[in-house]
C-alpha cells in the first residue's frame, strides 16, 4: 500500500473520534519533508499527457502540489490534526512559481498547517507546500480545506469567527472567507471536453491519489454522491495547460467553438504562468461533458449553467 493510502486508512479510522468546530482547537506546529529529488520522469510523462501539459522544459505549475500531496495527507489524519480528514472539501488553492521548476531539479518539499479559519459553513484549515532547490523556495501553493460543522449553539459559523495559526492560541478575525461568487460566469467559451467515466482511475493512478469517490459510482455512492467525481485538481491543471498552449491535447479535449479540434496560432505568444487562483465551486459527475471559457486572465469551467470552477492567472511580464 502506498504512503497515501495508509493515510486513507488511518484518516478513515480516526475520522468518527473528531469532532469540528470544538473550542480551543489547535494545529499542530510539525512539518512534513519530502527529500530533495528529480520528479521521476515516467509519472512526469504520464501527468503531463492526461492533463495536456507540453512543453517538456519545466514542471506543470501543479505538479509540485501532486508531489507534495501524501505529505499533507499525512498531516491531516494524524491525531493531533483536529479536524476529520473524511469530508474535507477542497474549497481553493493558490500557487506561485517564483521560478519555473525544471523536471532535473532536486527539489525538497516541505508541508504544513499554516491556520485554522472560522467559515460561515464550518472550520477551514490551510496547507501550504514549499519547494526548495538548492535552498531557495522557487515555487509555493496554500490550499482551503473545508469541514462543514454547525458552530456552537447548533448554527451556521458566522460572518466574525477567529483565526488558529499553527502553535499560537485563536486570535479574533475580522471576516471568515466568504464563498466567492461565480465570478466570470459569462466568459466566451473555448472548449468542449468530453470527460470519460475512467478519468478519475486514470488521474488517481498518475498522481496517487485514489480517493474512493473519484474510482468508481459504488464507492461515491458510499459517500453520498450519486456518481464519481472527477478530480478537483485535475480541473485546474487541464484549465491551466489550455491557457498555457492552446493546442487542446490530453485527455478531455473536444471542439474549439467554431473552429473543430484546432491549434491556436496564439499559443507561443502567451506568456508563461507565473500563478494561480482557483475556487472549487461545484464537482464534475462522471462522465461528463464540460466547457473551458475564458477571457484576459479569467477562466472558469462549467457543465451547463453550473459553475464547476473559477480562477485567475498572472503570467510573467
Amino acid at each position: 500500500m502506498t504512503a497515501l493510502g495508509v493515510s486513507l486508512l488511518r484518516g478513515a479510522v480516526t475520522s468518527p473520534f473528531k469532532r469540528a468546530g470544538g473550542p480551543g482547537a489547535t494545529l499542530p506546529t510539525g512539518r512534513a519533508v519530502l527529500p530533495a529529488a528529480p520528479a521521476a520522469p515516467a509519472p512526469l510523462a504520464a501527468y503531463r499527457t492526461l492533463c495536456g501539459f507540453t512543453d517538456p522544459e519545466t514542471l506543470p505549475l501543479t505538479y509540485p502540489h501532486v508531489l507534495g500531496f501524501p505529505l499533507a495527507m499525512r498531516l491531516m489524519t494524524e491525531r493531533s490534526f483536529p479536524l476529520p480528514v473524511l469530508g474535507l472539501v477542497h474549497t481553493w488553492i493558490e500557487i506561485t512559481a517564483h521560478r519555473p521548476p525544471r523536471p532535473e531539479d532536486r527539489l525538497e518539499l516541505t508541508v504544513y498547517a499554516a491556520e485554522l479559519t472560522s467559515h460561515r459553513r464550518g472550520t477551514e484549515v490551510t496547507m501550504v507546500t514549499e519547494a526548495r532547490c538548492a535552498g531557495e523556495t522557487v515555487w509555493e501553493s496554500r490550499s482551503g480545506y473545508l469541514s462543514r460543522h454547525a458552530a456552537a449553539g447548533g448554527t451556521a459559523a458566522r460572518s466574525r469567527g477567529t483565526t488558529v495559526r499553527a502553535g499560537t492560541p485563536a486570535v479574533a478575525a475580522e471576516t471568515a472567507p466568504p464563498d466567492a461568487p461565480a465570478a466570470g460566469a459569462g466568459l466566451p467559451a473555448v472548449a468542449e471536453w468530453r470527460l470519460p467515466g475512467d478519468l478519475g482511475r486514470r488521474y488517481g493512478a498518475v498522481s496517487g491519489d485514489r480517493n474512493p469517490i473519484h474510482l468508481h459510482p459504488l464507492t461515491a455512492r458510499l459517500f453520498g454522491f450519486p456518481r464519481h467525481l472527477a478530480h478537483g485538481m485535475w480541473t485546474v491543471a487541464r484549465c491551466l495547460a489550455e491557457a498555457e498552449t492552446g493546442a487542446g491535447t490530453g485527455t478531455g479535449t473536444g471542439t474549439r467553438p467554431g473552429t473543430g479540434a484546432g491549434t491556436d496560432t496564439g499559443a507561443k505568444d502567451r506568456a508563461r504562468i507565473r500563478s494561480v487562483r482557483a475556487e472549487f465551486k461545484a464537482p464534475v459527475l462522471l462522465p461528463a461533458t464540460v466547457t473551458y471559457a475564458a477571457a484576459g486572465d479569467a477562466f472558469l469551467l462549467r457543465g451547463g449553467d453550473r459553475v464547476h470552477l473559477t480562477g485567475t492567472v498572472v503570467r510573467e511580464r
